[in-house]
């Protein structure tokens, strides 16, 4: 019999390994070549917008640069790798609103998993219906839509997957042992007459919020919490690891029929559907051992906290009126004496709000960037599909191994990576040099396409996983879904901007490598805002969070 946390883990990690092939093999490469293709496909070049575009590039010379190809799009005109950039920017402004009325709904104990699960299903569907959907057929636009939702379903269902991972920690062995070190620590300074002040008493179910006066129970107070962030860090980084191999297993899959089919979008679909399938199919793990939250006995609490009184003595529950309370909620959340009790939470969100925008957008540029620019194949495009991830496995690996070893916190992770991160845009902008043109240098030919694909790779595997686990050391308790959930929206909110802008870039300039010039601003501007979080004063507010009505205080 596996013990409730070994459940609860490897049905959090069974879902980490069923979502996360949807977003390296559809969502980073496939759809957004699959959608540029669908545009293309029924699209035609410029100046005169009479000659259909070419839909298989692999007959064009490598040494021919490839004529601009537009489509129209109800009354205007839109280059083929901006309508990709749009249908994305749409969708995670969809996906964001989505994401705010749900936020309660997965603080529900017995509604997060059905969250999860029906998000996760419907997008999974709506990717596997990209096989029967022709882009000859009169309703190809319909790819917009299943690229739409396929994308929330996504989101969505990773807003609950987040909140199970600040628990998660906590309930793992070692932290467990730590804690319980701790307190044995702290009850024998209590007794000895170092009492805690009022304020600890009244949150003494809490961790990480007691201020003790000896000098053992602070320094074991200090190893629990490090041991705590470690363990978050070390799970959430194993969860996108584990994800980054399924999705090269398939990559290689879908490798054989878009080689033998030359690129052609039937094999680009296919590539999607199947991503659909292994989401929808492995799924199934995390139906069968995530907790439902009934069974508030357990060492679950935080799935109890979050239930109103109402609801406890009625039974009843209404989606319509959950939806309406989360937005009044997400308004009471952003009022300005809110901010200022969470301060760190906030400034964090802010430097999210351009690091997550700047890492999917430089995904989905250097991708559209290959195929439209440098004019590389299909095949060519799923090996660097097939590099990134696989360089972030071993990234996600190395820098917990490195972090260890030297003692650093989860935020001087983060600072390196973003400063090793803002290097690739910063080196795509050198392409305007002179020098660089016809020559290597500058992101100017596809053989430094491969190398920056190893590169970003071992970056952005850690990222993803240091982020999410740096968060939540500023999570109030029991709202963890709640405040993923505005994890969430900043993130498709600048999202929904970056591609936005870059779309634009392209379409006004006709060279999609000026929004490399965009991305290290993105980056270099969160920096600073990121090295100013104050981690320890961060922890301690959140622990210590009640949330205020909008007319009373907590």
């Amino acid at each position: 019999m596996l013990s409730h946390f070994r459940k609860k883990y490897y049905g959090w990690l069974s879902y980490a390994f069923a979502s996360e092939v949807f977003v390296i093999v559809s969502l980073t490469l496939f759809m957004p070549i699959c959608l540029e293709q669908f545009a293309r496909d029924n699209g035609y070049l410029v100046p005169d917008k009479t000659e259909r575009c070419s839909s298989d590039v692999s007959k064009l010379d490598n040494d021919v640069t490839p004529g601009r190809c537009v489509v129209k799009i109800g009354w205007f005109w839109v280059d083929t790798a901006s309508f990709s950039l749009y249908v994305f920017s749409a969708s995670v402004l969809l996906q964001a609103l989505t994401v705010i009325s749900v936020g309660g709904i997965a603080d529900h104990p017995p509604h997060r998993k059905i969250l999860l699960l029906t998000c996760a299903w419907a997008g999974a569907l709506a990717a596997t219906f990209f096989l029967p959907l022709s882009s000859n057929s009169p309703l190809w636009f319909l790819s917009a839509l299943l690229a739409v939702i396929a994308n929330v379903g996504f989101g969505t269902s990773v807003v609950a997957m987040n909140a199970y991972l600040p628990s998660l920690a906590k309930e793992s062995p070692e932290v467990v042992k730590a804690y319980a070190v701790y307190r044995n620590a702290e009850e024998s300074a209590s007794i000895l007459g170092n009492e805690p002040d009022d304020n600890d008493n009244e949150m003494s179910d809490q961790p990480l919020i007691h201020n003790t006066t000896t000098d053992e129970v602070k320094i074991l107070k200090s190893q629990y919490e490090t041991e705590l962030s470690r363990t978050t860090s070390r799970i959430s980084s194993f969860g996108i690891a584990l994800g980054y191999g399924a999705g090269i297993f398939l990559l290689f899959v879908a490798l054989i029929p878009v080689t033998m089919m030359k690129g052609a979008t039937f094999s680009l679909r296919l590539a999607i559907s199947l991503s659909g399938i292994w989401w929808a199919v492995f799924s199934i793990p995390a139906l069968i051992w995530l907790p439902s939250g009934r069974n508030t006995s357990s060492v679950d609490d935080e799935d109890a906290i979050w239930v109103d009184a109402e609801t406890v003595a009625t039974g009843k529950w209404s989606l319509w009126k959950e939806v309406i309370a989360a937005w009044k909620r997400l308004g009471g959340m952003l009022r300005w004496n809110e901010i200022k009790r969470l301060r760190n939470t906030f400034k964090f969100l802010a430097a999210w709000f351009l690091l997550s925008d700047a890492f999917t957008t430089i995904t989905g540029t250097a991708i559209l960037f290959a195929k439209t620019v440098l004019n590389m194949q299909s095949s060519s495009l799923i090996l660097i599909g097939i590099i990134v991830p696989s360089s972030g496995i071993l990234g996600s690996l190395f820098w917990p191994r490195v972090q260890r070893r030297y003692g650093w916190s989860n935020q001087r992770v983060l600072l390196t990576l973003l400063m090793l991160a803002s290097l690739v845009p910063a080196y795509g902008c050198l392409g305007f040099i002179s020098v660089f043109r016809g020559r290597f240098g500058g992101l100017t030919t596809k053989g430094e396409m491969f190398g920056l694909a190893i590169y970003f790779g071992f970056v952005l595997g850690a990222f993803n996983g240091y982020a999410r686990a740096f968060y939540a050391e500023f999570l109030p308790l029991g709202e963890e879904a709640r405040w993923y959930g505005l994890f969430s929206i900043t993130d498709k909110s600048s999202s929904f901007i970056g591609p936005l802008i870059v779309g634009l870039i392209s379409d006004l300039t006709g060279n999609i490598r000026y929004a490399f010039f965009f991305l290290v601003v993105m980056i270099w501007a969160a920096i600073p805002i990121l090295k100013s979080v104050d981690v320890e004063r961060g922890r301690r507010d959140a622990q210590s969070y009640k949330y205020s009505s909008v007319n009373g205080t907590a």
